[in-house]
């Protein structure tokens, strides 16, 4: 790094921590660390999870979505990241009225990056974790979506399929035994994104099972208050019934073509078997191909 590129650094280091952060950066040593992240993955309704949790009357939600600190944010440092967190006192006058109180973030990036993995570990070793999977067809074609609208893709769904498999094909996803996250980060990363065993083999490696809950996104959608319930009890909070189901970042768009469709679900078929033998639990993505 040249001297103009390490001062430009530290420029910008000192406005994410002071200018950005304000009040809330200088009273971060009394702030508090998530007990939860939800971890991923992308286009899978993370935004609209973390606002279901946080209408819970015992969490207090975090400043801002997708904070993005153990992967592309970590260089700020950790007393950045607390900044954006109630402060300890918060939690405990909360923990006093009620006996319970948590707070918590999402991030859908960290979710392929192993060493976001091992940085929550170092960092939070009791975190608890919390992953959403929508069926991998629907979630390509949203992912493609999204960049056609961000002006990011021109090519028709097919031809971008086509040549995200040829690629994957010819050079797979890992290099020197670990997965290639630049693999990840590609604008055409429709389908690679959707390969949930080996990003979630990644925290299965590290953490315990009771520090992970994996639900879908068609449960999310289908059965709302069973499935909330589900994620209250492995956050040990109070059973509580939701008085608003949140569906963010919704888009309606053309429906997908059935040819395409199948050549998809095949294509993910084995991965999905492979994701199901992984977490001893099998999502009904076949009757779940959106029409």
């Amino acid at each position: 790094m040249t001297k103009k590129e390490n001062s430009s650094s530290k420029l910008g280091s000192i406005y994410h921590k002071f200018a950005k952060r304000n009040i809330n950066y200088f009273t971060s040593s009394s702030r508090a660390l998530p007990n939860f992240i939800i971890i991923g993955a992308v286009r899978c309704g993370t935004t609209s999870l973390y606002q279901n949790i946080c209408e819970h009357p015992n969490v207090i939600s975090a400043k801002q979505d997708e904070i993005g600190f153990f992967d592309s944010n970590f260089h700020l440092g950790l007393e950045w990241y607390k900044s954006f967190f109630p402060k300890n006192d918060e939690i405990e006058k909360l923990k006093e009225e009620t006996g319970f109180g948590i707070t918590g973030e999402d991030t859908p990036f960290y979710f392929w990056n192993k060493l976001s993995c091992d940085r929550i570990l170092k960092t939070i070793p009791n975190c608890k974790l919390i992953v959403i999977l929508r069926n991998p067809v629907n979630r390509a074609y949203s992912n493609y979506q999204l960049s056609v609208r961000n002006g990011k893709e021109d090519l028709s769904f097919e031809e971008v399929i086509g040549i995200e498999k040829k690629q994957l094909s010819n050079d797979g996803i890992y290099l020197d035994d670990e997965i290639n996250l630049e693999k990840f980060k590609h604008p055409r990363s429709n389908l690679i994104k959707g390969w949930y065993y080996e990003q979630l083999k990644i925290w299965i490696e590290k953490f315990s099972d009771e520090q992970i809950l994996i639900i879908s996104t068609e449960d999310l959608e289908n059965n709302p208050q069973e499935t909330m319930n589900t994620v209250f009890d492995f956050l040990e909070l109070p059973k509580y019934k939701m008085k608003k189901f949140q569906k963010l970042k919704f888009v309606k768009y053309k429906n997908m073509d059935d040819n395409i469709k199948q050549e998809l679900f095949e294509y993910f078929k084995p991965k999905n078997e492979k994701l199901f033998s992984l977490i001893n639990k099998k999502f009904k993505w076949d009757d779940d191909i959106e029409n």
